[in-house]
């Protein structure tokens, strides 16, 4: 068994390569409309829809292949991983339908049992989309919560809807919001009303709430809680009785069916196959897209966006730059703090983003039995929990606190190749770990591969222990860390969501309050990555709203 790091990529057809921005600008012939600074899927959204209206429009992408952190990769021979992101947020049916992405080759499995809980016992909880059936299953665990799902899954459903109108429309500018602004917050206003009071209200009670306390509150199985609890404080550095977390829990049901609690969807073929699929429809809509063209600086002229600089020297004019970068990589690095007012530039570096997932990937010869999955149950299959108490989420949490990775920390895997049997070679499967409190910045030292190593071994002991011959089944170990994470996709301290979600990092104030419409101090320049509003997760809806910023604006 080796451990090592990705090193396959997936070059998308169609799309030129090897660093020629200038040449493209020279072929294109007419002016460059708008520049795009790289080609994650927010960037890839918002360049179709520029496109689509008539924009011209020029994508920069540094990498070798387009995608970001939706990204594929053969790790091992005949093995292809989603390297980073291991499972399809919530895509607004809205988006497929615009850009015609099944028609650029867009598949989506969703995971018939999203959940899988396991305890070391041989235990296990099975959570399935079909709310009949996890009644059933929680029956033999716990009457009373078996007795309480409906009636959760529904007030879930409803409070997450909210939030689901809420991501379909841009943030409002606070504390000065104009007419636009004040329409989306009467539409807003409405949906909230539309709950009822007693719905609102809780609304307003559940979102401060610790997941842990809300959790508490319905049900009194540990395993329970446990694995539902880890969804509201993944890939954020807290713990499930930290303020807030409840809006995580809430923020992944956004877009789901009642019951479908903490939705699992699988990219056939990989994760770049949803990159593939945008980047095709913004081709097809006229964008140009370029890889191996890195940005080395935006230009700016008396505060007006006026082009950017290529790491290579050449230089290109644009009006309008939309960046789906970090904002601090994009307003403290590509514009520097010339051009903007110290007040701005200390909210910029108070954005919360700590990096505290890793991935561990690992190439099976063969599948491993699962204890207590039901007939039928594998082929339905989406993540699998090792969580199994809140109590087990907050001590690892202590440790990552500390600059330490706990001997038992978070696992949640997914196994795609159960649904998509082109991911591994015959009889063979791929899994995906990620590893939930593993800080960016360790204490005894930088990520290193001695470091990685230890990583790979702790988690594949754990997962032996509760998946008993999984240990032999193992060919490879691929481990990524959020170092790793910042290396190959830029991401702020191995963040993949570029910004913390939590409550003083939503809607309005996000990225930063009074910043939050996808518009920067310097005119002409917009940001559409994952920090900004909706938020990692929701696919795509950053880049559509920057999309609209952009097409609204007098620059």
């Amino acid at each position: 068994m080796r451990v090592g790091h990705a090193s396959g990529r997936w070059n998308l057809r169609g799309t030129r390569a090897a660093g020629s921005a200038g040449n493209v600008a020279r072929r294109l012939m007419k002016r460059i409309d708008c520049i795009i600074i790289g080609a994650g899927v927010n960037s890839l959204v918002a360049a179709a829809q520029l496109a689509r209206a008539g924009r011209k429009v020029l994508v920069l992408e540094r990498r070798d292949c387009v995608g970001g952190t939706h990204a594929s990769a053969e790790l091992h021979p005949g093995y292809r991983f989603d390297t980073a992101m291991t499972s399809l947020g919530w895509l607004p049916p809205m988006l497929g339908r615009q850009l015609r992405l099944a028609r650029h080759g867009l598949k989506v499995h969703w995971a018939g049992m999203p959940l899988l809980a396991l305890q070391r016992d041989g235990h296990s909880l099975p959570l399935w989309r079909d709310e009949r059936r996890t009644v059933r299953s929680l029956r033999m665990l716990s009457v009373h919560d078996a007795e309480r799902w409906p009636a959760f899954c529904a007030r879930a459903a409803r409070l997450a809807g909210f939030l689901r109108s809420a991501y379909m429309l841009p943030a409002p500018q606070v504390p000065d919001p104009g007419w636009g602004d004040a329409w989306n917050l009467v539409q807003l206003g409405l949906k909230a009303r539309g709950l009822g009071k007693v719905e609102m209200m809780e609304l307003l009670r559940v979102l401060p709430l610790s997941v842990g306390e809300w959790l508490d509150e319905w049900f009194e199985s540990d395993l329970l809680k446990g694995a539902l609890g880890a969804g509201g404080v993944q890939n954020i550095d807290l713990g499930p009785q930290a303020a807030g977390t409840a809006l995580g829990l809430l923020h992944q049901h956004a877009g789901a069916a009642a019951g479908d609690i903490r939705p699992v969807g699988f990219v056939r073929g990989g994760m770049a196959r949803l990159s593939e699929a945008l980047a095709a429809a913004a081709r097809a809509a006229g964008a140009t897209i370029e890889l191996n063209s890195a940005v080395a600086s935006v230009l700016v002229r008396g505060g007006q966006a006026a082009g950017v600089v290529l790491k290579n020297g050449n230089d290109l004019k644009a009006a309008t730059i939309v960046s789906g970068l970090d904002p601090k990589q994009t307003m403290l690095e590509l514009v520097g703090g010339d051009w903007l007012e110290p007040g701005f530039v200390r909210r910029i570096r108070n954005i919360r983003a700590a990096g505290i997932a890793s991935r561990v990937h690992l190439a099976l010869d063969g599948l491993p039995d699962l204890p207590g999955v039901p007939s039928g149950g594998m082929e339905a299959l989406g993540r699998i929990s090792i969580s199994p108490s809140l109590e087990y989420l907050e001590r690892a949490h202590d440790c990552a606190k500390y600059g330490r990775v706990s001997d038992a920390p978070v696992l949640e895997a997914v196994i795609p190749s159960l649904s998509d049997p082109s991911l591994a070679p015959a009889g063979c499967h791929v899994m995906s770990v990620s590893v939930q409190y593993t800080p960016w910045q360790l204490r005894a030292g930088a990520w290193d591969a001695q470091r990685s190593a230890a990583l790979r071994d702790t988690v594949v002991e754990l997962l032996d222990a509760h998946i008993p011959g999984l240990r032999a089944r193992i060919q490879a170990a691929v481990v990524n860390t959020p170092a790793d994470f910042e290396r190959q996709y830029g991401a702020p301290r191995g963040n993949l969501n570029h910004a913390d979600l939590t409550l003083d990092q939503i809607l309005f104030m996000r990225p930063v309050a009074g910043w939050a419409q996808y518009r920067t101090p310097v005119r002409g320049l917009f940001l559409c990555g994952p920090a900004n509003h909706p938020g990692g997760g929701i696919t795509g809806m950053a880049g559509y709203h920057a999309a609209r910023a952009v097409l609204q604006s007098k620059a």
